[in-house]
């Protein structure tokens, strides 16, 4: 399983057109070419730390069946972290999503 922490209010909007697109906070697929996902909740957490400190509404953590995607998924080192995350590189079909859980700190 692959895990993606997403605004609550993201994945409402994914579930209505079938499909979500969000890259990471601010950030669609279409900008940046992928969707941000990480291996365990160890990396989620610590990516929660990182960049959704200051959000204030409500997170989900989204997790993923990569047998169900039907795209490609690269393990990938982002420059500086040396840690790989996984990088889904296409929409996510809510049909992947195979729970839904509310994210709390």
């Amino acid at each position: 399983m692959i895990l993606h922490l997403a605004l609550a209010a993201d994945w409402d909007a994914a579930v209505a057109v079938g499909e979500y697109r969000v890259s990471t906070l601010g950030v669609t697929l279409e900008e940046e070419g992928f969707v941000h996902a990480c291996s365990d909740l160890l990396q989620l957490r610590g990516v929660a730390g990182r960049y959704y400190g200051q959000v204030t509404e409500p997170l989900v953590v989204l997790e993923i069946d990569e047998e169900r995607l039907g795209c490609p998924v690269r393990l990938e080192v982002p420059e500086g972290t040396g840690e790989a995350f996984p990088h889904i590189y296409g929409p996510i079909p809510v049909t992947a999503v195979v729970a839904v859980t509310p994210f709390t700190r």
